[in-house]
């Protein structure tokens, strides 16, 4: 997978822990060093490991999906990125006074972030694709992402609906590379 499309699906797949942190980050408004290290590191993560067992399911399943390969990842990726898109203008963008980067809160907003970089990975087994590399770009990315999400809300609040923004932005990314891999196939 050329290092362009791997940086445009990892940027896509952080866009949603973007969006979170941003919302966190208005919520806790002053947050420490340590809500920062445990939250860029727990999304980063579970958006690292999600797609490795989306992959070694997908690679399973192989057989069975191979010679529709560019087909499943425009309708994986495009299910996604149009479910992203949906929920940024339908979805509860509710705030909490609890902090998210602590306990049962925190493990399940890294599961929900991380969902679907495990639809992504069964996608890149069906692509035959070698799935270190991408596990390490789309956990780095999303930890970078979360980080500077967490700094943008805290700095604007809730004035600015970027979560949003991040999630549409996002959403369209994972569509149109699906779109590419379905043109390309």
């Amino acid at each position: 997978m050329p290092l362009s499309t791997l940086l445009l699906l990892a940027v896509g797949l952080a866009m949603d822990a973007f969006a979170v942190a941003t919302a966190a980050g208005a919520a806790i408004q002053r947050p420490t060093w340590r809500q920062y290290l445990r939250l860029s590191w727990h999304f980063g993560l579970f958006q690292a490991l999600m797609p490795a067992l989306g992959w070694l399911g997908g690679t399973l399943a192989q057989r069975l999906i191979a010679a529709h390969a560019p087909l499943v990842a425009l309708l994986l990726l495009g299910g996604i990125g149009g479910h992203m898109i949906w929920e940024s203008f339908h979805g509860d963008e509710t705030t909490s006074c609890a902090d998210p980067t602590t306990g049962t809160r925190l493990l399940a907003l890294s599961v929900a972030t991380s969902i679907d970089a495990l639809a992504v990975g069964i996608t890149l087994a069906a692509l035959d694709v070698a799935i270190l590399a991408p596990c390490l770009v789309i956990g780095g990315t999303a930890s970078l992402f979360t980080a500077s999400g967490l700094f943008l809300g805290a700095q604007v609040g809730c004035r600015l609906s970027l979560g949003r923004l991040a999630e549409r932005l996002g959403g369209l990314v994972l569509v149109l590379l699906g779109l590419k891999m379905w043109w390309v196939g």
